[in-house]
């Protein structure tokens, strides 16, 4: 048995790192464990987001949207391009880079911070005893006074489409396509499907989204819900929903998938298939069944409001405990609970995580939706604002969305912000700000916001909350 550390963290992603790397900075002995290593047999830190998710995802969707500019769109601006031609193993080249450049950053920080790093599976034994097992089947036992499991998330299957890595692929390997597939299907219309489909229907594919469920993005606000759908047909998007897949038959050259929609079957063709139907926590061999730590029916850990536990010293954080399975969010949770280890009386707000669509436009929320406050009796002020009456974005040509506002009828606090536009995501992240701190809707009306500028749209959002908005004609208020 090693010399124990004070804090053990299983798993190196967003949740994992920054938890260790916080640990760290507070005087705790730290070490990480991380499972999967790269071709020079080193260990591949970042986790799912900097490897095969967020981080590979967001340069692609960056790198099509720029293509899809030069191709169809830069003429609206008096730009002639001519002979515009796509290098599809260029772009996952520079995709490529850009993971591994961020990855080394990690590396390098935990290096900086003096965090050790353990390669090996790990599994939680009890007494808060951690058994590593190396790429050559050796196995060491490592203590320390707290582990914190960040073990992070995988691709959700459905027994109709099995991953075969070539024909039916998951979300990992979509983002390694080595050329333009003429016709993609996505099974799943949620956040991986849609920022999916988005790259290779910009790259000249054409793509049909099939959605078990009969609402578009079901937990966002309904209005915004519904111009996002608008935009996305317009865009060309062929998103079928309450398409359940029934069977799908894969030949040597095509993938044959059969859905049910409005009680009648179909069957459409394809050269490649996306299963993006959601991700499952990576619990299963996570710990031993003395270790204390339980999980529920979807195997996710339980834990209370602070990440702790039904194991004394244990913490969960991350996709493998409730909540959204979002980086930020288990960022977050990965300083609260190394705050907490060190004794501070941490805690982390989870009514004001940001949900974010990274598509063209962005799709972004925080807080209630209007729906929530209904179906919570909550008397609320709305005020919305669209894009096409901001100067900004008309300059840029980029006036399809709104900005939402909710407040409380009666304190006129904010209650939720909900985003579908340019800079959704940056522009959230303000409302974030003034939801944190408590603010109403007054306080944005207060506030001078630069011109021209796309946040524009959230002052005369708040505006409108009260019929003041200038730059439209306001509707009565109830």
């Amino acid at each position: 048995m090693s010399n124990p550390f004070d804090v053990i963290v299983i798993g190196s992603g967003p949740a994992g790192y920054v938890c260790a790397i916080r640990c760290a900075q507070l005087g705790l002995t730290t070490a990480v464990v991380e499972q999967n290593v790269n071709e020079q047999a080193q260990p591949l830190l970042g986790g799912t987001c900097l490897n095969v998710g967020c981080i590979p995802s967001k340069a692609l969707l960056d790198s099509s949207h720029r293509y899809a500019e030069a191709a169809g769109h830069l003429s609206d601006h008096g730009i002639g391009v001519d002979g515009v031609s796509l290098d599809v193993a260029g772009m996952m080249a520079r995709k490529d880079k850009i993971v591994s450049q961020l990855t080394g950053g990690v590396s390098g920080l935990l290096k900086a911070n003096g965090v050790s790093v353990i390669t090996g599976s790990a599994v939680l034994l009890a007494g808060r005893q951690v058994e590593v097992t190396d790429a050559s089947g050796e196995k060491s036992i490592h203590t320390a006074g707290n582990i914190v499991l960040a073990a992070g998330s995988e691709p959700a299957a459905i027994p109709p489409a099995p991953v075969d890595g070539d024909r039916i692929v998951d979300s990992t390997g979509a983002l390694c396509f080595e050329a333009v597939p003429e016709r993609l299907g996505v099974i799943g219309a949620g956040v991986i499907g849609l920022e999916l489909g988005s790259v290779w229907a910009r790259l000249g594919a054409n793509v049909i989204t099939l959605e078990a469920m009969d609402q578009f993005l079901p937990n966002m606000d309904e209005q915004i819900a519904t111009e996002s759908a608008k935009i996305f047909a317009k865009q060309g998007l062929d998103i079928r929903l309450g398409a359940r897949v029934t069977d799908v038959a894969v030949s040597s050259d095509a993938v044959s998938v059969t859905y049910t929609q409005n009680d009648s079957s179909e069957t459409v063709e394809f050269d490649r298939l996306i299963v993006a139907v959601g991700r499952t926590p990576r619990t299963e061999k996570l710990f031993a069944a003395d270790s204390g730590v339980t999980v529920d029916e979807r195997g996710f850990v339980f834990v209370n409001d602070y990440c702790a536990t039904e194991a004394p010293g244990v913490w969960a954080v991350g996709d493998i405990v409730r909540g959204p399975m979002l980086a930020h969010k288990g960022s977050e949770e990965g300083v609260m609970v190394a705050e907490r280890i060190h004794g501070k009386a941490a805690q982390l707000n989870y009514d004001v995580i940001p949900s974010i669509i990274y598509t063209h436009p962005e799709v972004a929320a925080v807080g209630k939706t209007e729906q929530d406050l209904k179906a919570e009796g909550v008397d609320y002020k709305v005020g919305s604002f669209p894009f096409a009456a901001i100067g900004r974005a008309m300059a840029s040509g980029e006036t399809d969305g709104m900005v939402k506002i909710l407040s409380d009828a009666d304190s006129d606090q904010i209650l939720g912000a909900h985003v579908v536009g340019p800079s959704a995501a940056d522009l959230v992240q303000q409302i974030v700000i003034a939801i944190e701190m408590a603010a109403s809707t007054e306080d944005l009306q207060l506030m001078v916001f630069g011109h021209p500028t796309m946040s524009e749209a959230v002052h005369e959002a708040a505006l409108a909350v009260d019929g003041r908005a200038i730059h439209m004609v306001n509707r009565a208020k109830r």
